[in-house]
């Protein structure tokens, strides 16, 4: 018989009371991002992770416009919401008469249209938008979605900012003083938009993608000292730079969602040949890393199929020595006073 993996440990979500699963379920490849997915498979990957015992489920409106939301929604009707976190952003308002249009970045998902709206009244639609297609009345955790540069560029950037503090902070922080949800905050690729908020809001919890992983820690200089100081809890993404840690330096190996260039590729190289000297893989060293510093609370991984939860299990749960990682930092390749797990 295989072996069982052992329970998942947990941690506190910053200062909050919520215990998050320290490995978190992502719903972004359930919106048919890369593939169109079978219908029963995508909800059969939902329910792995919850018999698991991942409690921590983060979507969006984005994510194939509605459609991880209503896929999660049908899973968690058929295994219950008992222990269950769902986390998911506001930031977008469905039109379903508009249509797609173009630039959504998904293969896949529902043919409705959406427009960034982070107003107080924007903010209020795009939940409750949500709430239907999860088919819940309890949304837990409520973020803020993709107020950086990355999406709007930096011409925009300033006014889709005050347009969040004003409209969409100035609902979530309403919506947790009523006791509708538990915690909010933001969700952005980048670490400087992750401290702004953190200094002109008062947020539980962040979701940062791709900036504090194995490869790359830009994060730990400012932010996430800050988050230590403010007492939020981090949820982080994107821990494999968009694949190159889970596949390696290989031919087409994808970085910040695009074709690695030739020092990320060298650098990559570097560090899979040092995790080779001590038999781990450089997918289990990259899930395992991040979990390492203190800020972090959960790392939110995306499953299109229940092996890939199961694999993401067992190389969390799989032993990976010390001496990795004091030889990451005696090679330069990781910073010496970079936190790792213990």
């Amino acid at each position: 018989m295989p072996a069982v993996a052992p329970p998942l440990p947990s941690r506190n979500l910053g200062r909050t009371e919520l215990r998050v699963s320290t490995l978190g379920f992502g719903g972004a490849p359930l919106g048919d991002l890369y593939a169109r997915l079978d219908e029963a498979q995508a909800v059969a990957t939902v329910e792995a992770a919850v018999a698991a015992g991942v409690t921590l489920i983060d979507t969006s409106p984005l994510y194939g416009h509605g459609l991880s939301e209503h896929r999660i929604g049908a899973a968690l009707r058929r295994v219950g919401r008992e222990g269950v976190l769902l986390s998911s952003k506001v930031g977008r308002v469905a039109e379903p008469f508009a249509g797609r249009g173009d630039g959504s970045g998904y293969l896949g998902g529902l043919p409705h249209g959406m427009r960034f709206d982070y107003s107080y009244d924007g903010t209020m639609r795009s939940l409750e938008q949500s709430a239907l297609r999860l088919g819940t009345d309890q949304i837990d955790i409520v973020l803020i979605h993709d107020v950086d540069i990355w999406t709007h560029g930096a011409d925009a950037i300033e006014d889709r900012f005050s347009e969040a503090m004003a409209g969409a902070y100035r609902a979530l922080d309403k919506l947790r003083a009523a006791g509708t949800v538990k915690a909010i905050g933001v969700g952005v690729n980048e670490a400087e938009m992750c401290e702004r908020f953190a200094h002109a809001g008062d947020f539980d919890t962040m979701l940062l993608a791709g900036r504090y992983s194995l490869l790359e820690q830009p994060a730990i200089a400012s932010f996430m000292p800050l988050a230590r100081k403010k007492d939020i809890g981090l949820m982080l993404g994107g821990v494999f730079n968009s694949g190159i840690l889970a596949t390696g330096p290989v031919t087409g190996a994808k970085y910040n969602y695009k074709p690695a260039p030739p020092e990320i590729l060298a650098r990559v190289a570097a560090i899979e040949m040092t995790c080779r000297r001590y038999a781990v893989p450089l997918r289990r060293a990259a899930l395992q890393f991040p979990l390492g510093h203190p800020a972090v609370s959960s790392i939110v991984m995306g499953a299109v199929a229940p092996a890939e939860v199961a694999d993401q299990l067992a190389e969390l749960a799989a032993p990976v020595p010390l001496e990795l990682w004091s030889a990451l930092k005696a090679e330069g390749l990781l910073g010496a006073d970079v936190p790792v797990p213990e």
